[in-house]
């Protein structure tokens, strides 16, 4: 005759943790799924953080529960994200400046004029797209050594997700 094995405590303990940590990784692939729409990522983000909750929470839900939330969040969410992308491009065009910014730093010297050395970096920036394409190649190389990893960018969403909620929840609770 068979005994049933019982769990020791911190057995399932680990296998609860471990739970909420798979649901993380599958909530972040839900919500690249959702993202692809490009204005789609506060309602992706949002339907995420609220599936999460709910798993959290011990209440049931899944993939039908977490696209109704995402079609509900969608009605205004897809205009917080054309802002975002809207600030993107403002941020797209600041790097323009610290580009300018960094030629006009490499070419500084005591007793320059920043506003002078910022105007004549803007000119070179446009007469020599040699010297600012590798400036930003240069950029490019941080990203892509910071992204050595990049297919866990996917599942990690959920892991930001969770970190979302877990902060709101604190807050919430103060």
């Amino acid at each position: 005759m068979a005994q049933a094995r019982v769990r020791p405590r911190g057995e399932a303990a680990f296998a609860e943790r471990f739970a909420v940590f798979a649901e993380c990784l599958l909530t972040g692939v839900w919500i690249a799924v959702a993202c692809l729409g490009l204005v789609t990522y506060p309602a992706a983000f949002a339907a995420g953080a609220r599936h999460l909750r709910r798993r959290t929470g011990h209440r049931a839900g899944g993939l039908r529960e977490f696209a109704a939330d995402f079609r509900a969040a969608l009605r205004g969410g897809w205009a917080v994200g054309l802002a975002g992308w809207a600030a993107a491009a403002l941020a797209w065009l600041e790097v323009q400046a610290v580009r300018a910014g960094l030629r006009a730093a490499a070419v500084w010297a005591p007793g320059e004029r920043w506003r002078t050395l910022l105007a004549e970096a803007g000119r070179r920036t446009v007469r020599d797209p040699a010297g600012s394409f590798l400036l930003v190649g240069g950029a490019v190389l941080i990203c892509c050594s910071a992204l050595l990893i990049a297919p866990l960018a996917v599942p990690v969403l959920g892991a930001v997700t969770a970190a979302a909620v877990a902060v709101e929840e604190r807050y919430r609770r103060r």
